[in-house]
Protein backbone atom coordinates (compact mmCIF):
# COMPACT_ATOMS: atom_id res chain seq x y z
CA UNK A 1 0.00 0.00 0.00
CA UNK A 2 2.43 2.63 0.71
CA UNK A 3 4.49 1.47 -2.45
CA UNK A 4 1.08 2.51 -4.52
CA UNK A 5 0.97 5.60 -2.26
CA UNK A 6 4.66 6.62 -2.96
CA UNK A 7 4.14 6.02 -6.77
CA UNK A 8 0.73 7.46 -7.83
CA UNK A 9 0.69 10.31 -4.87
CA UNK A 10 1.15 12.50 -7.74
CA UNK A 11 -1.66 11.63 -9.74
CA UNK A 12 -3.60 12.62 -6.79
CA UNK A 13 -2.45 15.90 -6.30
CA UNK A 14 -3.30 16.10 -10.30
CA UNK A 15 -6.36 15.18 -9.89
CA UNK A 16 -7.58 17.17 -6.88
CA UNK A 17 -6.20 20.14 -8.30
CA UNK A 18 -8.10 19.49 -11.47
CA UNK A 19 -10.90 19.00 -9.66
CA UNK A 20 -10.40 22.46 -7.65
CA UNK A 21 -9.90 23.99 -10.86
CA UNK A 22 -13.04 22.92 -12.73
CA UNK A 23 -15.37 23.68 -9.23
CA UNK A 24 -13.86 27.48 -9.10
CA UNK A 25 -14.04 27.27 -12.92
CA UNK A 26 -17.73 26.13 -12.49
CA UNK A 27 -18.76 28.67 -10.19
CA UNK A 28 -17.57 31.57 -11.39
CA UNK A 29 -19.87 31.02 -14.73
CA UNK A 30 -22.46 29.48 -13.98
CA UNK A 31 -24.50 32.64 -13.53
CA UNK A 32 -22.89 34.19 -16.63
CA UNK A 33 -24.66 34.90 -19.75
CA UNK A 34 -22.24 32.62 -21.14
CA UNK A 35 -23.38 29.65 -18.87
CA UNK A 36 -26.28 28.64 -21.28
CA UNK A 37 -24.53 28.79 -25.04
CA UNK A 38 -21.56 26.60 -23.33
CA UNK A 39 -24.51 24.35 -21.82
CA UNK A 40 -26.20 24.22 -25.77
CA UNK A 41 -22.19 23.63 -27.19
CA UNK A 42 -21.51 20.64 -24.64
CA UNK A 43 -24.65 18.95 -25.21
CA UNK A 44 -24.30 19.13 -28.98
CA UNK A 45 -21.20 18.17 -28.93
CA UNK A 46 -21.54 14.98 -26.55
CA UNK A 47 -24.75 13.69 -28.90
CA UNK A 48 -22.79 14.12 -31.85
CA UNK A 49 -19.67 11.92 -30.43
CA UNK A 50 -21.68 9.85 -29.33
CA UNK A 51 -24.31 9.14 -32.63
CA UNK A 52 -20.78 9.13 -34.49
CA UNK A 53 -19.87 6.43 -32.32
CA UNK A 54 -22.52 4.45 -32.32
CA UNK A 55 -22.77 4.63 -36.30
CA UNK A 56 -19.10 4.79 -36.95
CA UNK A 57 -19.72 7.61 -39.21
CA UNK A 58 -16.42 8.50 -40.02
CA UNK A 59 -16.64 11.95 -41.65
CA UNK A 60 -18.93 13.19 -38.63
CA UNK A 61 -16.15 11.94 -36.45
CA UNK A 62 -13.22 13.76 -38.16
CA UNK A 63 -15.17 17.01 -38.28
CA UNK A 64 -15.27 16.64 -34.51
CA UNK A 65 -11.62 16.56 -33.98
CA UNK A 66 -10.91 19.24 -36.07
CA UNK A 67 -13.92 21.06 -34.14
CA UNK A 68 -12.00 20.98 -30.75
CA UNK A 69 -9.59 23.88 -31.48
CA UNK A 70 -12.76 26.04 -32.95
CA UNK A 71 -14.28 25.39 -29.61
CA UNK A 72 -11.33 26.47 -28.02
CA UNK A 73 -11.56 30.15 -29.01
CA UNK A 74 -15.51 29.80 -29.63
CA UNK A 75 -15.01 29.36 -25.37
CA UNK A 76 -12.64 32.61 -25.58
CA UNK A 77 -14.71 34.55 -27.44
CA UNK A 78 -17.93 33.36 -25.65
CA UNK A 79 -16.29 33.80 -22.00
CA UNK A 80 -14.37 36.77 -22.98
CA UNK A 81 -16.23 39.93 -20.37
CA UNK A 82 -15.72 37.03 -17.47
CA UNK A 83 -12.19 36.23 -18.22
CA UNK A 84 -11.00 39.90 -18.40
CA UNK A 85 -12.38 40.53 -14.63
CA UNK A 86 -10.94 37.06 -13.56
CA UNK A 87 -7.71 38.23 -14.85
CA UNK A 88 -8.35 42.13 -13.69
CA UNK A 89 -9.06 40.38 -10.17
CA UNK A 90 -5.81 37.97 -10.26
CA UNK A 91 -3.42 40.79 -10.96
CA UNK A 92 -5.03 43.44 -8.72
CA UNK A 93 -4.37 44.81 -5.19
CA UNK A 94 -7.37 44.73 -3.45
CA UNK A 95 -7.50 47.66 -0.85
CA UNK A 96 -9.79 49.40 1.14
CA UNK A 97 -11.18 52.68 -0.45
CA UNK A 98 -12.48 53.59 3.01
CA UNK A 99 -10.30 53.57 5.68
CA UNK A 100 -10.57 54.35 8.96
CA UNK A 101 -10.24 57.85 8.90
CA UNK A 102 -12.85 58.17 6.17
CA UNK A 103 -15.47 56.63 8.24
CA UNK A 104 -17.54 59.87 7.99
CA UNK A 105 -17.33 59.41 4.21
CA UNK A 106 -19.22 56.04 4.42
CA UNK A 107 -22.04 57.26 6.55
CA UNK A 108 -22.19 60.58 4.23
CA UNK A 109 -22.59 58.27 1.53
CA UNK A 110 -24.86 56.08 3.20
CA UNK A 111 -27.12 58.78 4.24
CA UNK A 112 -27.29 60.33 1.05
CA UNK A 113 -28.63 57.42 -0.25
CA UNK A 114 -31.45 57.49 2.25
CA UNK A 115 -32.56 60.94 1.24
CA UNK A 116 -32.71 60.00 -2.42
CA UNK A 117 -34.41 56.77 -1.46
CA UNK A 118 -37.50 58.87 0.51
CA UNK A 119 -37.59 60.99 -2.38
CA UNK A 120 -37.51 58.22 -4.69
CA UNK A 121 -34.72 59.58 -6.85
CA UNK A 122 -32.53 56.61 -8.33
CA UNK A 123 -28.84 56.87 -8.00
CA UNK A 124 -25.87 54.57 -8.88
CA UNK A 125 -22.70 54.27 -6.93
CA UNK A 126 -19.32 52.44 -8.23
CA UNK A 127 -16.96 52.45 -5.51
CA UNK A 128 -13.54 51.92 -6.57
CA UNK A 129 -10.86 48.96 -5.32
CA UNK A 130 -7.99 47.10 -6.56
CA UNK A 131 -9.02 48.06 -10.26
CA UNK A 132 -9.09 51.31 -11.36
CA UNK A 133 -12.55 53.26 -12.51
CA UNK A 134 -10.59 55.69 -14.67
CA UNK A 135 -12.05 54.28 -18.00
CA UNK A 136 -15.49 54.97 -16.86
CA UNK A 137 -15.16 57.90 -15.31
CA UNK A 138 -13.77 59.61 -17.93
CA UNK A 139 -17.23 58.80 -20.00
CA UNK A 140 -19.01 61.08 -17.13
CA UNK A 141 -17.74 64.89 -15.75
CA UNK A 142 -14.95 64.91 -13.56
CA UNK A 143 -15.30 66.58 -10.14
CA UNK A 144 -12.98 64.98 -7.48
CA UNK A 145 -15.15 66.60 -4.54
CA UNK A 146 -15.41 65.80 -0.90
CA UNK A 147 -19.11 63.34 -0.38
CA UNK A 148 -21.59 65.32 1.20
CA UNK A 149 -25.07 64.65 1.11
CA UNK A 150 -26.12 68.27 -0.12
CA UNK A 151 -23.76 67.31 -3.14
CA UNK A 152 -25.14 64.26 -3.63
CA UNK A 153 -28.47 65.13 -3.66
CA UNK A 154 -28.05 67.86 -5.87
CA UNK A 155 -26.60 65.56 -8.99
CA UNK A 156 -29.08 62.60 -8.48
CA UNK A 157 -31.73 65.16 -8.75
CA UNK A 158 -34.05 64.52 -11.70
CA UNK A 159 -34.08 68.02 -13.20
CA UNK A 160 -29.99 68.01 -13.12
CA UNK A 161 -27.93 67.23 -16.48
CA UNK A 162 -25.47 64.18 -14.33
CA UNK A 163 -28.83 62.46 -12.40
CA UNK A 164 -29.19 59.69 -15.27
CA UNK A 165 -25.39 58.33 -15.16
CA UNK A 166 -23.54 56.79 -12.07
CA UNK A 167 -21.08 57.97 -9.88
CA UNK A 168 -17.64 56.96 -9.06
CA UNK A 169 -15.90 57.26 -5.64
CA UNK A 170 -12.40 56.73 -4.76
CA UNK A 171 -10.50 57.29 -1.65
CA UNK A 172 -13.71 59.26 0.12
CA UNK A 173 -14.15 61.33 -2.46
CA UNK A 174 -16.41 61.75 -5.40
CA UNK A 175 -14.08 61.27 -8.64
CA UNK A 176 -17.05 61.88 -11.53
CA UNK A 177 -20.62 61.67 -11.95
CA UNK A 178 -22.76 61.47 -14.76
CA UNK A 179 -20.55 58.14 -16.41
CA UNK A 180 -21.69 55.12 -18.35
CA UNK A 181 -21.21 52.00 -16.96
CA UNK A 182 -21.71 48.37 -18.73
CA UNK A 183 -24.61 47.09 -18.74
CA UNK A 184 -25.02 43.19 -17.45
CA UNK A 185 -26.60 40.62 -19.87
CA UNK A 186 -26.97 38.13 -17.25
CA UNK A 187 -31.01 36.32 -16.55
CA UNK A 188 -32.39 38.01 -13.39
CA UNK A 189 -35.41 36.36 -11.60
CA UNK A 190 -37.12 39.72 -11.07
CA UNK A 191 -38.19 40.99 -14.33
CA UNK A 192 -38.21 44.97 -12.18
CA UNK A 193 -34.84 45.19 -12.23
CA UNK A 194 -34.27 47.82 -14.62
CA UNK A 195 -31.25 49.17 -16.14
CA UNK A 196 -29.39 51.06 -13.42
CA UNK A 197 -29.40 47.81 -11.30
CA UNK A 198 -27.70 46.39 -14.67
CA UNK A 199 -25.02 49.13 -14.56
CA UNK A 200 -24.14 48.26 -11.59
CA UNK A 201 -23.99 44.41 -11.88
CA UNK A 202 -22.23 45.21 -15.07
CA UNK A 203 -19.39 47.37 -13.77
CA UNK A 204 -18.79 44.65 -10.98
CA UNK A 205 -18.68 41.67 -13.69
CA UNK A 206 -15.89 43.30 -15.34
CA UNK A 207 -14.32 44.92 -12.17
CA UNK A 208 -13.56 44.02 -8.39
CA UNK A 209 -15.52 47.59 -7.46
CA UNK A 210 -19.26 47.82 -5.39
CA UNK A 211 -22.01 48.94 -6.77
CA UNK A 212 -24.84 50.95 -4.74
CA UNK A 213 -28.27 51.17 -6.17
CA UNK A 214 -31.49 53.51 -5.29
CA UNK A 215 -33.88 52.20 -7.30
CA UNK A 216 -36.06 55.48 -8.81
CA UNK A 217 -39.66 53.34 -8.42
CA UNK A 218 -39.21 51.54 -4.88
CA UNK A 219 -36.60 53.81 -2.77
CA UNK A 220 -35.02 50.29 -2.55
CA UNK A 221 -31.47 50.09 -1.35
CA UNK A 222 -28.99 47.47 -3.66
CA UNK A 223 -25.24 46.44 -3.60
CA UNK A 224 -23.97 44.90 -6.63
CA UNK A 225 -20.58 43.05 -5.86
CA UNK A 226 -19.24 40.57 -8.20
CA UNK A 227 -22.19 40.37 -10.16
CA UNK A 228 -24.14 39.40 -7.69
CA UNK A 229 -27.33 41.45 -7.05
CA UNK A 230 -28.24 42.19 -3.10
CA UNK A 231 -31.62 43.76 -3.37
CA UNK A 232 -33.96 45.54 -0.84
CA UNK A 233 -31.71 46.23 2.04
CA UNK A 234 -31.96 48.32 4.95
CA UNK A 235 -28.91 50.94 5.71
CA UNK A 236 -27.89 49.27 9.11
CA UNK A 237 -27.65 46.43 7.25
CA UNK A 238 -26.20 48.01 3.67
CA UNK A 239 -23.55 50.11 6.13
CA UNK A 240 -22.56 46.45 7.06
CA UNK A 241 -22.47 44.62 4.19
CA UNK A 242 -19.97 47.33 2.99
CA UNK A 243 -17.72 47.12 6.28
CA UNK A 244 -17.71 43.22 6.05
CA UNK A 245 -16.99 43.25 1.93
CA UNK A 246 -14.05 46.78 1.94
CA UNK A 247 -12.60 46.10 5.38
CA UNK A 248 -12.65 42.35 6.27
CA UNK A 249 -12.54 41.26 2.64
CA UNK A 250 -15.74 38.92 2.97
CA UNK A 251 -16.91 37.65 -0.54
CA UNK A 252 -20.37 36.43 -1.24
CA UNK A 253 -19.76 32.51 -0.14
CA UNK A 254 -19.48 33.91 3.28
CA UNK A 255 -22.30 35.51 3.49
CA UNK A 256 -24.06 32.48 2.38
CA UNK A 257 -22.12 30.16 4.25
CA UNK A 258 -23.16 32.62 7.23
CA UNK A 259 -26.98 32.94 6.30
CA UNK A 260 -26.97 28.89 5.87
CA UNK A 261 -25.64 28.42 9.24
CA UNK A 262 -28.08 30.97 10.92
CA UNK A 263 -31.19 29.26 8.64
CA UNK A 264 -29.64 25.81 10.19
CA UNK A 265 -29.43 27.09 13.84
CA UNK A 266 -32.98 28.48 13.74
CA UNK A 267 -34.18 24.87 11.95
CA UNK A 268 -32.51 23.22 14.84
CA UNK A 269 -34.05 25.43 17.51
CA UNK A 270 -37.36 24.87 16.40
Amino acid sequence: MWEFVQKHWNHAVEILLLAVLLYQGYRFLRATRGARILTGLLVLLLGLALVSQLLKLEVITWLLKGFVTFFAIALVVIFQPELRRLLAELGSHRFFSFNGSEEASLDNLIEAMVQLSHRRCGALFAIQRGIELKPFAESGVSLDAKISTELIGTIFHPKTPLHDGGMVVDQGRIVAAGCVFPVSQKDLPDRSIGLRHRAGLGITEETDAVALVVSEETGALSLCHKGKLEHNLEPDELRERLQRILVYGEDDNTRNESESGKAEEARSSA
